[in-house]
């Protein structure tokens, strides 16, 4: 484990503790009835990862959750996703404009085609109040990308409005199920068990994607797609 690793798991471990005592310092998505219909709205940057990739983590982890707690809402195999940058959170209306949008498209065009693809280690499930995370941790390249975008969409006057834990290390956070009912005891139980037992192997995040969308990536909009340069 590298050293910038281990500085992730840090912060996880913080969060973690921040979520077992109600105070989460970071933005969060508050639940609705029906996720799919939420007309609430974001403007985020997203990987969309390759189908075996998702197939491995619909198949070992969200389809046997979803047995012990069917009142969850979980991500179809088409809408995971993994988070590269925030700009504007959910919201009705939309916090931005069509001007916004393509103020983020121009400083993406900028940014993401030099920067390099990076890999994340897939290492442990983590259960927030509202839902259900796989994290990972990252190469160091993640928090060039996030820096270097944070700077560029600064200047241009469309700053990121999410809060953060940290702010300076970064880490991959892949929602699997957003909740609406209290979990179970069972559900919590088998999450505990399989996040220590979890056996996912790396995966190279090649391209980034701008996207308007709500939470589960419904009513999406795909604005464009940037290839990062291999490795």
């Amino acid at each position: 484990m590298t050293t910038h690793q281990q500085k992730q798991k840090e912060i996880i471990n913080t969060i973690e503790k921040q979520v077992a005592c109600d105070a989460l310092q970071a933005t969060a998505v508050v639940p609705v009835k029906d996720f799919e219909d939420d007309n609430r709205i974001c403007l985020t940057s997203v990987h969309f990862p390759h189908k075996r990739f998702v197939t491995e983590i619909y198949t070992s982890i969200s389809e046997p959750l979803k047995k012990l707690f069917p009142g969850a809402y979980f991500y179809s195999p088409s809408s995971l996703h993994l988070t590269i940058k925030n700009i504007r959170v959910i919201n009705n209306p939309p916090r931005f404009s069509n001007e916004n949008i393509k103020t983020a498209i121009h400083v993406f065009d900028k940014v993401i085609p030099i920067h390099k693809a990076f890999s994340i280690y897939p290492y442990r499930l983590l259960l927030f109040k509202n839902n259900l995370a796989l994290i990972s941790t990252t190469d160091e390249e993640l928090d060039a990308i996030i820096l270097n975008l944070n700077k560029e969409l600064k200047s241009a006057a469309l700053p990121d409005d999410k809060q953060y834990v940290n702010s300076t290390h970064f880490f991959s956070n892949m929602t699997l199920a957003r909740f609406s009912l209290l979990p179970t005891h069972e559900f919590t139980e088998q999450v505990h068990r399989m996040s220590q037992q979890l056996l996912l192997p790396l995966y190279c995040v090649d391209s980034v994607s701008l996207v308007t969308g709500n939470a589960v990536m419904k009513k999406l909009t795909v604005h464009g797609k940037w290839q990062l340069k291999a490795h």
